[in-house]
C-alpha cells in the first residue's frame, strides 16, 4: 500500500531500492549502512571505509523538488517513508541530512562529470543535492536465496576455490564458453553472475538466461556451475565496476573473480613511471582478481586460441565481438558456428523471431532430409537443421 504521509515521504527509483537491498543483505561489506558526512569525507579522500577498500560514498540522495523539500525540513529522529513505484519500500530513521556536490559524486563514480557520457547523463537525472543517512527497515524482508544456495553448494561439494564471473552474454558466444570452462579448470565451483540491467538490453534477460542455462546444463558438470541474476544498478557502473564486482563476489562467498582483459572498468593509466590499473587501488578485499586472456578464432590454427599464445597475427584472427554478433541475430542471420554454437543460435533466433515462418513444415519437406512421415517441428529445430546444411563442405 502506498504511504499517505506525503510530507514524510521520499520517492526513490528501483535502482536506489536495489542498492539499498544489496546493502541490507550484506553484499556491499565493508559498507554496512548509509554513510554520514564524516564517512563520506573519509571515502572521498582515501577510497576506503574502516581501512577497507570502498570506491565511493554509499549515500541516498534522491532527486526532485519534493524530495529536496522533505530533506531540508527533516530532523534527527524523524521517520521517513521510502516510496518506490508508489509502494512503501522501507522506513528510515533520520540520523543526519547534509548537502553533497552532485558533480563530485559523478566524478567518483564515472571518472567524469561530462553530460555526454551516457552513465553521467542518466545518473545526474536521479541525483539530488541532499543526502540522508540513518537506520532503515525494509517493508518486505526478502531472504537472499541465491546467497544461501551458493553456501549450500559450497558445503555440499566441499569447495575451497570458488570463481566468480560477471557476464552479460549479450549474446552468449564461443569465447564466453571458453572463459567459463577455463574458470572450471582452476576452481571447484564457478558462479556466473548474469547481469540484469535496468535499461532495456538488446536481448531480454530471460532469453540470455535461457541460452546460458542451456549451455551449462548440457555441456558442463551441473554441480559445479551456478547462475545468479545480478541486478546491474548504478553502483556497478563507471570506473569502479571491477571493485564493486569483487566486493559483491566476495560477500557471496567467492574466493576469486575472473575478468577479461578488455573489461571496460580495467582502465590502465600511468603513474610514477609505472603502468597501473584500477586493481592497484584494491586494499584488503581478500579475494583474488585475475585477468583472463583474450580469445579469438584463428583461421590457421582452425580453433579458438588465446592472443597471447597464437603466433599467426591479427590478420588471421576472427574476434568475438558481441555487438557485431548481436547485429547478425537482430537481422535474423544465423551466426557462423565458429562464433556461436548452433544450438544457442537456434534458441536465440526462435525467441527473437516468434512465428517467423508461415509454413514451417513445407520448408522442412522442401529443404531438409527429414525422411518418412512429416512430424511436428519447432522453429528452433529448423535453425539447427539449417546450420547442418551450412556446414556441408563437398560443394564449397
Amino acid at each position: 500500500m502506498a504511504s499517505q504521509r506525503k510530507n514524510n515521504s521520499l520517492f526513490i527509483d528501483p535502482e536506489a531500492a536495489s542498492a539499498l537491498e544489496f546493502l541490507k543483505a550484506g553484499l556491499l561489506y565493508p559498507a554496512t549502512s548509509l554513510m554520514n558526512k564524516r564517512e563520506v569525507s573519509e571515502v572521498l579522500s582515501t577510497s576506503t571505509i574502516n581501512k577497507k577498500t570502498f570506491p565511493f560514498p554509499f549515500i541516498l540522495a534522491p532527486s526532485g523538488k519534493r524530495n529536496a523539500s522533505v530533506l531540508k525540513e527533516a530532523k534527527a529522529g524523524d521517520e521517513l517513508d521510502l516510496i518506490c513505484n508508489e509502494k512503501l519500500f522501507a522506513t528510515l530513521i533520520v540520523d543526519e541530512v547534509f548537502e553533497i556536490d552532485p558533480k563530485e559524486r559523478l566524478r567518483h563514480i564515472y571518472g567524469t562529470d561530462d553530460e555526454t557520457h551516457p552513465g553521467v547523463r542518466q545518473t545526474s537525472k536521479r541525483l539530488g543535492k541532499y543526502a540522508v543517512c540513518g537506520e532503515y527497515t525494509l517493508a518486505k524482508e526478502v531472504p537472499n536465496l541465491h546467497k544461501d544456495y551458493i553456501k549450500n553448494s559450497i558445503d555440499l561439494i566441499g569447495a575451497k576455490n570458488i570463481t566468480a564471473l560477471m557476464m552479460a552474454v549479450n549474446p552468449l558466444h564461443r569465447a564466453h564458453e571458453r572463459l567459463i570452462r577455463q574458470s572450471l579448470e582452476n576452481s571447484d565451483l564457478t558462479v556466473i553472475f548474469l547481469l540484469k540491467p535496468y535499461e532495456t538490453a538488446d536481448l531480454k534477460y530471460s532469453i540470455r538466461y535461457e541460452a546460458l542455462k542451456h549451455f551449462t546444463d548440457n555441456y558442463l558438470p551441473k554441480n559445479r556451475v551456478i547462475i545468479v541474476p545480478l541486478e546491474s544498478n548504478y553502483i556497478f557502473a563507471g570506473i569502479n565496476e571491477i571493485i564493486i564486482d569483487a566486493i559483491v563476489a566476495k560477500n557471496y562467498g567467492c574466493t576469486k573473480l575472473t575478468i577479461g582483459q578488455n573489461h571496460a572498468g580495467l582502465g590502465m593509466y600511468y603513474d610514477s613511471n609505472t603502468h597501473k590499473s584500477i586493481l592497484d587501488r584494491v586494499t584488503d578485499l581478500d579475494i583474488e582478481i585475475s585477468i583472463a586472456s583474450e580469445y579469438v578464432y584463428c583461421n590457421v590454427c582452425k580453433t579458438l586460441v588465446s592472443t597471447s599464445t597464437c603466433p599467426h597475427g591479427q590478420h588471421h584472427h576472427i574476434s568475438y565481438h558481441a555487438e557485431s554478433i548481436l547485429e547478425l541475430l537482430k537481422l535474423g542471420i544465423v551466426p557462423p558456428a565458429v562464433l556461436v554454437r548452433k544450438e544457442i543460435s537456434a534458441l536465440l533466433l526462435s525467441k527473437m523471431f516468434i512465428n517467423r515462418f508461415t509454413n514451417l513444415e513445407k520448408l522442412y519437406y522442401n529443404l531438409l532430409p527429414i525422411g518418412g512421415l512429416l512430424e511436428n517441428h519447432t522453429e528452433e529445430d529448423f535453425y539447427k537443421e539449417l546450420m547442418t546444411l551450412y556446414q556441408t563442405t563437398s560443394l564449397t
